[in-house]
Protein backbone atom coordinates (compact mmCIF):
# COMPACT_ATOMS: atom_id res chain seq x y z
CA UNK A 1 0.00 0.00 0.00
CA UNK A 2 1.55 3.42 -0.72
CA UNK A 3 2.50 5.29 1.85
CA UNK A 4 1.45 8.97 1.13
CA UNK A 5 2.44 10.69 4.23
CA UNK A 6 5.71 12.51 2.96
CA UNK A 7 4.07 14.09 -0.08
CA UNK A 8 1.03 16.22 1.49
CA UNK A 9 -1.26 14.45 -0.62
CA UNK A 10 -3.56 10.96 -0.58
CA UNK A 11 -6.66 9.64 -2.37
CA UNK A 12 -9.76 9.66 -0.81
CA UNK A 13 -13.45 8.41 -1.44
CA UNK A 14 -14.74 10.80 -4.42
CA UNK A 15 -17.95 11.25 -5.20
CA UNK A 16 -18.93 11.83 -8.52
CA UNK A 17 -23.39 11.61 -10.19
CA UNK A 18 -24.62 8.53 -10.79
CA UNK A 19 -24.99 8.35 -14.68
CA UNK A 20 -28.31 9.78 -15.05
CA UNK A 21 -27.49 13.38 -13.10
CA UNK A 22 -23.75 13.46 -14.52
CA UNK A 23 -24.56 15.85 -17.03
CA UNK A 24 -24.16 19.86 -17.95
CA UNK A 25 -26.31 20.65 -15.62
CA UNK A 26 -24.17 19.20 -12.92
CA UNK A 27 -20.94 21.46 -12.99
CA UNK A 28 -20.54 25.04 -12.41
CA UNK A 29 -17.52 27.49 -12.60
CA UNK A 30 -15.95 28.98 -8.95
CA UNK A 31 -18.34 30.97 -6.87
CA UNK A 32 -15.90 33.98 -6.92
CA UNK A 33 -16.15 34.51 -10.78
CA UNK A 34 -18.72 36.92 -12.76
CA UNK A 35 -19.26 38.75 -9.58
CA UNK A 36 -20.28 41.56 -11.61
CA UNK A 37 -22.15 40.06 -14.05
CA UNK A 38 -25.17 38.14 -12.37
CA UNK A 39 -27.03 38.24 -15.38
CA UNK A 40 -24.16 34.90 -16.25
CA UNK A 41 -25.35 33.33 -13.26
CA UNK A 42 -29.12 33.42 -13.31
CA UNK A 43 -28.55 32.38 -17.22
CA UNK A 44 -27.36 29.57 -16.03
CA UNK A 45 -29.65 29.14 -13.38
CA UNK A 46 -32.17 29.11 -15.96
CA UNK A 47 -30.44 26.82 -17.98
CA UNK A 48 -30.33 24.04 -15.09
CA UNK A 49 -34.63 24.41 -14.06
CA UNK A 50 -34.06 22.88 -11.25
CA UNK A 51 -31.77 20.09 -12.07
CA UNK A 52 -29.13 18.30 -9.75
CA UNK A 53 -26.13 20.44 -10.06
CA UNK A 54 -23.32 21.87 -8.07
CA UNK A 55 -24.86 25.37 -8.57
CA UNK A 56 -27.51 24.37 -5.18
CA UNK A 57 -23.86 23.15 -3.59
CA UNK A 58 -22.71 27.04 -3.63
CA UNK A 59 -23.24 30.48 -2.87
CA UNK A 60 -21.98 32.57 -6.10
CA UNK A 61 -20.36 35.90 -4.97
CA UNK A 62 -22.46 38.13 -7.57
CA UNK A 63 -25.20 37.11 -4.68
CA UNK A 64 -23.89 38.40 -1.87
CA UNK A 65 -26.88 40.12 -0.73
CA UNK A 66 -28.57 36.74 -0.72
CA UNK A 67 -26.40 35.26 1.33
CA UNK A 68 -28.51 33.84 3.95
CA UNK A 69 -31.12 32.28 2.43
CA UNK A 70 -28.82 31.04 -0.53
CA UNK A 71 -26.85 29.55 2.22
CA UNK A 72 -30.13 27.91 3.87
CA UNK A 73 -31.13 26.36 0.59
CA UNK A 74 -27.18 25.02 -0.17
CA UNK A 75 -27.38 23.13 3.19
CA UNK A 76 -30.75 21.79 2.42
CA UNK A 77 -29.68 20.65 -0.86
CA UNK A 78 -26.57 18.68 0.37
CA UNK A 79 -28.70 16.80 2.67
CA UNK A 80 -31.28 16.63 -0.13
CA UNK A 81 -28.68 14.48 -2.74
CA UNK A 82 -27.00 12.48 -0.19
CA UNK A 83 -30.59 11.33 1.39
CA UNK A 84 -31.69 10.65 -2.59
CA UNK A 85 -28.29 8.45 -2.97
CA UNK A 86 -27.70 10.68 -5.60
CA UNK A 87 -23.46 10.26 -6.09
CA UNK A 88 -21.26 7.03 -6.89
CA UNK A 89 -18.56 6.47 -4.48
CA UNK A 90 -15.04 6.51 -6.09
CA UNK A 91 -13.09 4.50 -3.12
CA UNK A 92 -9.60 5.54 -2.64
CA UNK A 93 -9.30 7.45 -5.59
CA UNK A 94 -7.91 10.04 -8.16
CA UNK A 95 -9.36 11.99 -10.98
CA UNK A 96 -7.52 12.53 -13.58
CA UNK A 97 -9.08 15.85 -15.72
CA UNK A 98 -8.91 17.09 -19.41
CA UNK A 99 -10.53 20.45 -19.39
CA UNK A 100 -10.74 21.87 -23.13
CA UNK A 101 -10.59 25.34 -22.91
CA UNK A 102 -9.88 27.87 -25.77
CA UNK A 103 -6.51 27.65 -24.44
CA UNK A 104 -5.77 24.07 -25.15
CA UNK A 105 -6.27 21.00 -23.21
CA UNK A 106 -5.64 20.91 -19.55
CA UNK A 107 -4.64 18.12 -17.09
CA UNK A 108 -5.57 18.14 -13.64
CA UNK A 109 -5.26 15.14 -10.78
CA UNK A 110 -8.22 15.85 -8.61
CA UNK A 111 -6.60 14.66 -4.89
CA UNK A 112 -7.03 15.68 -1.14
CA UNK A 113 -4.30 17.71 0.17
CA UNK A 114 -3.21 17.04 3.91
CA UNK A 115 -4.14 20.65 5.71
CA UNK A 116 -1.29 19.44 8.16
CA UNK A 117 1.72 20.49 5.11
CA UNK A 118 -0.45 23.60 4.13
CA UNK A 119 0.31 27.30 5.30
CA UNK A 120 -1.09 30.56 4.44
CA UNK A 121 1.27 32.44 6.63
CA UNK A 122 3.86 34.43 4.91
CA UNK A 123 7.22 33.56 6.77
CA UNK A 124 5.84 29.76 6.12
CA UNK A 125 8.19 26.75 5.77
CA UNK A 126 5.14 24.26 4.38
CA UNK A 127 5.37 21.89 1.49
CA UNK A 128 1.99 24.00 0.63
CA UNK A 129 1.48 27.47 0.04
CA UNK A 130 -0.60 30.10 -0.33
CA UNK A 131 0.45 32.61 -3.59
CA UNK A 132 -1.67 35.45 -2.17
CA UNK A 133 -2.51 38.03 0.83
CA UNK A 134 -5.09 35.94 2.87
CA UNK A 135 -6.90 38.15 3.96
CA UNK A 136 -8.05 36.50 7.39
CA UNK A 137 -11.33 38.83 7.85
CA UNK A 138 -12.66 36.36 5.09
CA UNK A 139 -11.90 33.17 6.81
CA UNK A 140 -14.69 33.02 9.79
CA UNK A 141 -17.52 33.47 6.93
CA UNK A 142 -16.21 30.63 5.08
CA UNK A 143 -15.41 28.55 7.86
CA UNK A 144 -19.34 28.59 9.36
CA UNK A 145 -19.79 27.35 5.63
CA UNK A 146 -17.89 24.47 5.96
CA UNK A 147 -18.89 23.58 9.52
CA UNK A 148 -22.57 23.36 8.36
CA UNK A 149 -21.50 21.67 5.23
CA UNK A 150 -22.30 18.00 4.86
CA UNK A 151 -20.24 18.05 1.74
CA UNK A 152 -17.40 19.34 -0.10
CA UNK A 153 -16.91 20.27 -3.64
CA UNK A 154 -13.67 22.50 -4.47
CA UNK A 155 -12.76 25.27 -7.00
CA UNK A 156 -9.33 25.05 -5.58
CA UNK A 157 -6.27 24.44 -7.86
CA UNK A 158 -3.06 23.47 -6.63
CA UNK A 159 0.24 23.85 -8.95
CA UNK A 160 3.27 21.70 -9.38
CA UNK A 161 6.39 23.48 -10.73
CA UNK A 162 7.17 20.08 -12.98
CA UNK A 163 8.82 21.10 -15.82
CA UNK A 164 9.50 17.97 -17.50
CA UNK A 165 5.99 16.82 -16.94
CA UNK A 166 6.80 13.81 -14.88
CA UNK A 167 3.79 13.82 -12.30
CA UNK A 168 0.59 14.13 -14.40
CA UNK A 169 2.26 13.77 -17.79
CA UNK A 170 2.52 9.22 -17.55
CA UNK A 171 -1.14 9.40 -16.17
CA UNK A 172 -2.63 11.29 -18.89
CA UNK A 173 -0.92 8.99 -21.37
CA UNK A 174 -2.38 6.24 -19.81
CA UNK A 175 -5.72 7.36 -19.54
CA UNK A 176 -6.64 4.67 -22.21
CA UNK A 177 -5.97 2.14 -19.34
CA UNK A 178 -8.18 4.02 -17.11
CA UNK A 179 -11.78 4.06 -16.41
CA UNK A 180 -13.51 7.19 -18.10
CA UNK A 181 -16.44 8.36 -15.55
CA UNK A 182 -17.49 11.79 -17.06
CA UNK A 183 -17.05 13.49 -20.46
CA UNK A 184 -19.17 16.72 -20.20
CA UNK A 185 -19.48 19.75 -21.83
CA UNK A 186 -19.63 22.83 -19.61
CA UNK A 187 -22.55 25.35 -19.25
CA UNK A 188 -21.17 29.38 -19.00
CA UNK A 189 -18.65 28.99 -22.18
CA UNK A 190 -16.46 26.61 -19.73
CA UNK A 191 -15.89 24.11 -22.58
CA UNK A 192 -15.75 20.36 -21.81
CA UNK A 193 -14.15 18.17 -18.76
CA UNK A 194 -13.21 14.51 -18.95
CA UNK A 195 -12.23 12.31 -15.88
CA UNK A 196 -11.12 9.11 -15.52
CA UNK A 197 -10.59 6.97 -12.11
CA UNK A 198 -7.15 6.40 -11.10
CA UNK A 199 -7.33 3.67 -8.32
CA UNK A 200 -4.95 0.75 -9.54
CA UNK A 201 -2.02 0.14 -6.94
CA UNK A 202 0.29 0.56 -9.98
CA UNK A 203 -0.83 4.08 -10.64
CA UNK A 204 -0.43 5.05 -7.52
CA UNK A 205 3.08 3.93 -6.78
CA UNK A 206 3.91 5.56 -10.13
CA UNK A 207 2.38 8.93 -8.96
CA UNK A 208 3.79 8.72 -5.29
CA UNK A 209 7.22 7.92 -6.86
CA UNK A 210 7.20 10.82 -9.20
CA UNK A 211 6.11 13.24 -6.48
CA UNK A 212 8.72 12.02 -4.23
CA UNK A 213 11.48 12.34 -6.97
CA UNK A 214 10.27 16.13 -7.42
CA UNK A 215 10.24 16.43 -3.63
CA UNK A 216 13.62 15.43 -3.66
CA UNK A 217 14.97 18.05 -6.10
CA UNK A 218 14.05 20.82 -3.72
CA UNK A 219 16.31 23.04 -1.41
CA UNK A 220 15.74 22.96 2.37
CA UNK A 221 12.26 24.96 2.85
CA UNK A 222 11.16 25.17 -0.45
CA UNK A 223 7.73 24.53 -1.23
CA UNK A 224 5.92 21.86 -3.68
CA UNK A 225 2.59 22.62 -4.05
CA UNK A 226 1.46 26.39 -4.44
CA UNK A 227 -2.24 27.24 -4.15
CA UNK A 228 -3.00 29.03 -7.48
CA UNK A 229 -6.60 29.15 -7.41
CA UNK A 230 -9.17 29.08 -4.04
CA UNK A 231 -6.48 30.47 -1.13
CA UNK A 232 -9.32 31.70 1.69
CA UNK A 233 -11.32 28.11 0.70
CA UNK A 234 -8.11 26.57 1.67
CA UNK A 235 -7.69 28.56 4.82
CA UNK A 236 -11.20 28.11 5.95
CA UNK A 237 -10.60 24.09 5.57
CA UNK A 238 -7.24 24.57 7.72
CA UNK A 239 -9.34 26.81 10.44
CA UNK A 240 -11.68 23.83 10.76
CA UNK A 241 -9.36 21.66 11.08
CA UNK A 242 -7.37 23.29 13.54
CA UNK A 243 -10.34 23.42 15.44
CA UNK A 244 -11.21 20.04 16.03
CA UNK A 245 -7.59 18.81 16.12
CA UNK A 246 -7.21 19.57 20.27
CA UNK A 247 -10.25 16.70 20.46
CA UNK A 248 -8.52 14.31 19.07
CA UNK A 249 -5.82 11.66 20.09
CA UNK A 250 -3.02 11.13 17.57
CA UNK A 251 -3.98 7.82 15.94
CA UNK A 252 -7.40 9.92 15.59
CA UNK A 253 -5.99 12.94 13.84
CA UNK A 254 -4.14 10.35 11.53
CA UNK A 255 -6.88 9.80 9.06
CA UNK A 256 -10.00 12.18 10.35
CA UNK A 257 -11.82 13.68 7.43
CA UNK A 258 -11.28 17.25 8.36
CA UNK A 259 -7.49 16.96 8.05
CA UNK A 260 -7.64 16.79 4.43
CA UNK A 261 -9.25 19.04 1.67
CA UNK A 262 -10.13 18.36 -1.62
CA UNK A 263 -8.11 19.92 -4.89
CA UNK A 264 -6.90 19.70 -8.29
CA UNK A 265 -3.36 19.41 -8.61
CA UNK A 266 -1.98 20.80 -12.05
CA UNK A 267 1.28 21.70 -13.25
CA UNK A 268 2.17 24.99 -13.69
CA UNK A 269 4.45 24.62 -17.21
CA UNK A 270 0.93 23.13 -19.18
CA UNK A 271 0.67 25.21 -22.15
CA UNK A 272 -3.23 25.53 -21.94
CA UNK A 273 -2.65 27.35 -17.99
CA UNK A 274 -2.14 31.07 -19.02
CA UNK A 275 -1.30 33.56 -16.66
CA UNK A 276 -3.53 36.36 -16.70
CA UNK A 277 -3.69 39.67 -14.82
CA UNK A 278 -7.15 40.63 -12.64
CA UNK A 279 -7.97 44.11 -13.81
CA UNK A 280 -10.04 46.42 -11.23
CA UNK A 281 -13.06 48.69 -11.69
CA UNK A 282 -13.40 51.31 -9.32
CA UNK A 283 -17.69 52.27 -9.31
CA UNK A 284 -18.19 55.69 -9.01
CA UNK A 285 -14.64 56.93 -9.96
CA UNK A 286 -13.38 58.66 -13.38
CA UNK A 287 -10.35 58.85 -14.59
CA UNK A 288 -9.02 62.39 -12.91
CA UNK A 289 -9.93 60.43 -9.55
CA UNK A 290 -8.05 57.45 -9.69
CA UNK A 291 -5.02 60.18 -10.93
CA UNK A 292 -5.36 61.94 -8.09
CA UNK A 293 -4.91 58.31 -6.19
CA UNK A 294 -2.26 56.90 -8.32
CA UNK A 295 -0.55 60.55 -7.94
CA UNK A 296 2.47 58.88 -5.54
CA UNK A 297 2.99 56.53 -7.89
CA UNK A 298 4.40 59.54 -10.32
CA UNK A 299 1.52 58.51 -13.50
CA UNK A 300 3.07 59.57 -16.71
CA UNK A 301 0.86 59.37 -20.34
CA UNK A 302 3.04 56.55 -22.00
CA UNK A 303 1.17 54.77 -24.78
CA UNK A 304 4.64 52.19 -25.66
CA UNK A 305 4.95 51.00 -23.13
CA UNK A 306 2.47 51.74 -19.63
CA UNK A 307 2.37 49.50 -16.29
CA UNK A 308 -1.61 50.22 -16.33
CA UNK A 309 -4.50 51.83 -18.43
CA UNK A 310 -7.27 53.55 -17.08
CA UNK A 311 -10.37 52.56 -18.92
CA UNK A 312 -13.23 54.99 -18.85
CA UNK A 313 -16.11 57.22 -20.81
CA UNK A 314 -14.01 59.35 -22.14
CA UNK A 315 -11.68 57.13 -23.13
CA UNK A 316 -8.43 55.36 -22.55
CA UNK A 317 -5.73 56.88 -20.75
CA UNK A 318 -2.70 54.11 -20.59
CA UNK A 319 0.30 55.46 -18.09
CA UNK A 320 3.48 54.77 -17.04
CA UNK A 321 4.15 54.13 -13.35
CA UNK A 322 7.44 56.70 -12.67
CA UNK A 323 8.02 56.12 -8.46
CA UNK A 324 7.31 52.19 -7.83
CA UNK A 325 9.54 50.69 -5.85
CA UNK A 326 7.54 47.11 -5.80
CA UNK A 327 5.27 45.33 -7.96
CA UNK A 328 2.90 47.01 -9.70
CA UNK A 329 0.07 45.03 -9.03
CA UNK A 330 0.81 46.04 -5.24
CA UNK A 331 1.93 49.53 -5.39
CA UNK A 332 -1.53 50.15 -7.49
CA UNK A 333 -3.71 47.93 -4.84
CA UNK A 334 -2.04 49.93 -1.38
CA UNK A 335 -3.84 53.02 -2.32
CA UNK A 336 -6.48 51.66 -3.74
CA UNK A 337 -7.13 50.39 -0.36
CA UNK A 338 -5.90 53.53 0.85
CA UNK A 339 -8.61 55.48 -1.16
CA UNK A 340 -11.40 52.99 0.13
CA UNK A 341 -13.05 52.91 -3.13
CA UNK A 342 -15.71 50.44 -4.27
CA UNK A 343 -13.84 48.38 -6.32
CA UNK A 344 -14.60 44.89 -7.82
CA UNK A 345 -12.01 42.51 -9.62
CA UNK A 346 -12.50 41.12 -13.33
CA UNK A 347 -11.01 38.74 -15.40
CA UNK A 348 -10.78 39.64 -19.20
CA UNK A 349 -10.53 43.06 -20.96
CA UNK A 350 -13.75 42.91 -22.43
CA UNK A 351 -15.77 42.06 -19.55
CA UNK A 352 -13.88 44.85 -18.11
CA UNK A 353 -15.06 47.54 -20.61
CA UNK A 354 -18.42 45.86 -20.49
CA UNK A 355 -18.69 46.55 -16.97
CA UNK A 356 -17.31 50.19 -16.73
CA UNK A 357 -19.82 50.92 -19.51
CA UNK A 358 -22.57 49.35 -18.16
CA UNK A 359 -22.57 50.09 -14.52
CA UNK A 360 -20.32 53.16 -14.61
CA UNK A 361 -16.68 53.70 -13.08
CA UNK A 362 -12.79 53.28 -14.38
CA UNK A 363 -11.22 50.21 -15.18
CA UNK A 364 -7.91 49.43 -14.32
CA UNK A 365 -6.46 47.03 -16.74
CA UNK A 366 -3.17 46.05 -14.61
CA UNK A 367 -0.12 44.20 -15.91
CA UNK A 368 1.17 40.76 -16.49
CA UNK A 369 2.62 38.43 -14.15
CA UNK A 370 4.84 35.94 -16.06
CA UNK A 371 4.06 32.23 -14.58
CA UNK A 372 7.24 31.24 -14.57
CA UNK A 373 8.25 34.00 -11.75
CA UNK A 374 5.55 32.60 -9.29
CA UNK A 375 7.53 29.81 -6.96
CA UNK A 376 10.74 31.87 -6.60
CA UNK A 377 8.66 34.81 -5.71
CA UNK A 378 6.28 32.92 -3.50
CA UNK A 379 9.71 31.34 -2.24
CA UNK A 380 11.63 34.83 -1.72
CA UNK A 381 8.79 37.02 -0.92
CA UNK A 382 6.00 34.64 0.82
CA UNK A 383 3.53 35.63 -0.98
CA UNK A 384 2.19 38.06 -3.86
CA UNK A 385 -0.56 40.77 -3.46
CA UNK A 386 -4.40 39.68 -3.95
CA UNK A 387 -5.59 39.35 -6.91
CA UNK A 388 -2.19 39.23 -9.07
CA UNK A 389 -3.11 36.85 -11.45
CA UNK A 390 -5.64 34.85 -12.81
CA UNK A 391 -4.78 31.09 -14.42
CA UNK A 392 -7.09 31.78 -17.54
CA UNK A 393 -10.51 33.64 -18.34
CA UNK A 394 -13.23 33.43 -16.05
CA UNK A 395 -15.27 30.63 -18.40
CA UNK A 396 -11.50 28.51 -17.67
CA UNK A 397 -11.40 28.10 -14.14
CA UNK A 398 -12.10 25.24 -12.16
CA UNK A 399 -16.02 24.04 -12.46
CA UNK A 400 -17.25 22.31 -9.63
CA UNK A 401 -17.80 18.52 -10.24
CA UNK A 402 -16.23 16.28 -7.73
CA UNK A 403 -17.58 16.08 -3.68
CA UNK A 404 -16.28 14.44 -0.80
CA UNK A 405 -18.54 13.94 2.29
CA UNK A 406 -16.81 15.87 5.24
CA UNK A 407 -19.39 15.08 8.49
Amino acid sequence: MTDWRALGIRPADILIPKPEYLNSNWPVVALDQYTSQPEIWREAERRINGHPSTLRLVVPEAFLEETQERSRQVYQAMEDYLNRDLFTALKNSFVLVERQTQSGKRVGLVVTIDLEEYDYAPDSSSLIRATEQTVLERIPPRLLVREQSALEVSHVMVLLDDEEDSVLGPLYARRGDLKQVYGIDLLMQGGRVSGWQVDGAEEHEQLAGALARLKAKLKAGELLYAVGDGNHSLAAAKASWEKQKPGLNEAERAGHIARYALVELVNLHSPALLFEPIHRIAFGADSSQLLEVLAPLGPETNSAAPDITLVAAEGDLPLKLTRVNSLVTDAVQQLLDKAKLPLDYVHGIGALRDIAKSQGGTGILMPDFPKNLLFPTVQQAGRLPRKTFSMGEANEKRFYLEARRIK
